[in-house]
């Protein structure tokens, strides 16, 4: 793969590149710039997050360090799985365990604790730095990356710890480039400002969009440029957890809101742009011959001509996309199938943060 499809595999499907110019002349200086990703261990994967492993696969696939970053000590500041650090920990494993069985290479990914991380010497001398170049309302404007309000007023003081973590971790990793959802834009803008203001290495941030709630709602805010109600682990039943079987599939893809022709905030068009064509390329719907019969759509503009003008149907659509996230989802199914044990017992259907 020369420089120009290297450029090109990190940079596709994604919703904003800080800074476009700035992925060029990192990959000229780098034979094999490191990137992470940090998650918070607190439910099961749903579908969404087929966005996330596909790019972690095209930073691997271009060359890429990649780090997925387990960020327990976050998610426990954050009060996921009632603040238990040992659920947090197992669910920590089970994710590490689901990207895998998405394809993500574990030869090429580095799976770190931040429990791991905050215990090397400086790291909390690099989150005073970072909190000193930081004022206390830039810190809660931050906030909003944890799923939270800054007008909320009732949280304890380690929440506004935060966002200097999280800036912190970039540079005591150390990574070239973050990667998320374009939920923690905030946090990634925030800490090449802190790296601007020490002179420090400051990170290329790639931002993949974000799936909206099945259950509707999922407009962007105009404000945060983020999915005003997007599909997360807290809401289990307004997505599809990583695994399930094909008929849960259906029938949650069956009840989404989906209305005909609407593009913006529909969820299940949102999955063919964001989930489908990057990993099969295409979207094949199988009709009846009275409703015009099988169709192949080859690209995301096809198929946005063929939605907008109506002639493609809800129904039609909605069997197109369950068929293909089976298909998709697959080898998780498989792993977990094989390995039932690597879903804790608190992510299992009934037990909190589960289906």
């Amino acid at each position: 793969m020369d420089l120009e499809e290297r450029v090109a595999q990190v940079t596709r499907n994604t919703a904003e590149v800080l800074t476009p110019e700035e992925v060029r002349p990192l990959f000229q200086r780098e034979s094999a710039p490191r990137a992470y990703i940090g998650i918070e261990p607190s439910g099961l994967l749903h579908v969404g997050h087929l966005v996330t492993a596909r790019k972690m696969r095209d930073l691997t696939d271009a060359g890429c360090r990649l780090t997925l970053f387990l960020a327990d000590w976050h998610a426990w500041i954050n009060d996921k799985l009632g603040g238990s650090l040992e659920k947090i920990r197992e669910a920590g494993k089970y994710m590490q365990s689901a990207f895998v069985a998405l394809g993500v290479d574990p030869g090429k990914t580095e799976f770190r604790w931040a429990q791991d991380l905050q215990a090397q010497p400086g790291y909390w001398d690099r989150v005073v730095r970072v909190a000193k170049a930081t004022s206390l309302a830039r810190s809660r404007r931050a906030l909003p990356i944890m799923g939270r309000s800054e007008e909320e007023t009732n949280i304890d003081t380690a929440k506004l710890f935060y966002p200097s973590m999280q800036a912190a971790d970039i540079f005591e990793l150390p990574v070239e480039i973050a990667y998320a959802g374009v939920d923690q834009r905030r946090a990634h803008v925030l800490a090449r400002e802190v790296a601007h203001h020490y002179h420090w290495p400051v990170p290329v941030a790639i931002h993949t969009p974000l799936i909206s709630s099945l259950k509707g709602g999922g407009r962007m805010d105009p404000e945060s440029q983020t999915v005003e109600r997007k599909m997360s682990k807290s809401d289990p039943a307004a997505g599809i957890p990583i695994p399930s079987d094909p008929g849960l599939i259906t029938s949650r893809i069956g009840a989404a809101y989906c209305p005909a022709k609407e593009v913006d905030g529909n969820p299940v068009v949102e999955l063919v742009r964001f989930v489908i064509f990057p990993w099969e390329g295409k979207l094949s719907v199988e009709r009846a011959a009275k409703h015009g019969g099988p169709l192949v759509l080859g690209s995301e503009e096809e198929f946005l001509k063929s939605w907008k003008a109506g002639s493609l149907h809800p129904q039609d659509l909605k069997a197109a996309v369950a068929a293909s996230l089976s298909r998709i989802t697959e080898p998780a199914r498989r792993f977990f199938g094989s390995h039932p044990e690597a879903v804790p017992p608190m992510l299992r259907p009934g037990g909190a943060g589960g289906i």
